[in-house]
């Protein structure tokens, strides 16, 4: 057995030893226990995965940068979804009375509507299995980036740029 063979045992047991501490942990970060759940066993997943090429000097250190990493990443993927909702309720809703009011298209329009969300259907059908698949699971279902990530076995940054991708797409196709 080598010594990083024993390193990663070593870093999986000390994972098991301080969860209940890292869910402390992100939980007041995060404001969430739910999210600082999902950011944990995002970290278990990680480290599980991790090939250990050298020793590991600190395995606590690096279990908690791990973590740190994850919740900066789950942090700058809210602002941005964040962003991109504020962004589009600012040109599809109108402010009445102080109430936001979603625009209706007039009357003319609904057979324009039909047009393209026909147009939008195909163009969610002809995109790539994995960016189809990301794109229904994280805009259709409304599973979170990191939920997408599990139930589809691929990393969080994968399901983002699978998402970005489809979202240029289908901008592209249905200009």
């Amino acid at each position: 057995m080598s010594d990083t063979h024993s390193d990663k045992v070593a870093l999986l047991r000390l994972y098991e030893e301080k969860r209940a501490n890292l869910v402390r942990v992100f939980a007041a970060r995060l404001n969430s226990r739910a999210e600082a759940e999902d950011l944990v066993q995002d970290l278990f997943i990680r480290i599980s995965g991790l090939e250990i090429l050298e020793p590991i000097d600190n395995p606590s250190a690096l279990l908690h940068r791990i973590g740190s990493n994850l919740m900066l990443d789950r942090l700058r993927s809210q602002k941005r979804s964040g962003a991109r909702d504020t962004d589009w309720r600012d040109v599809n809703t109108t402010v009445l009375a102080g109430q936001e009011v979603a625009d209706q298209p007039p009357a003319d329009d609904v057979v324009n509507s039909r047009q393209r969300l026909q147009a939008l259907v195909k163009a969610v059908e002809d995109l790539p299995e994995k960016t189809q698949q990301a794109f229904r699971l994280h805009k259709l279902e409304g599973l979170s980036h990191a939920e997408t990530a599990r139930r589809m076995n691929i990393s969080v940054s994968t399901v983002e740029k699978h998402i970005s991708s489809a979202l240029k797409t289908l901008t592209r196709r249905l200009r």
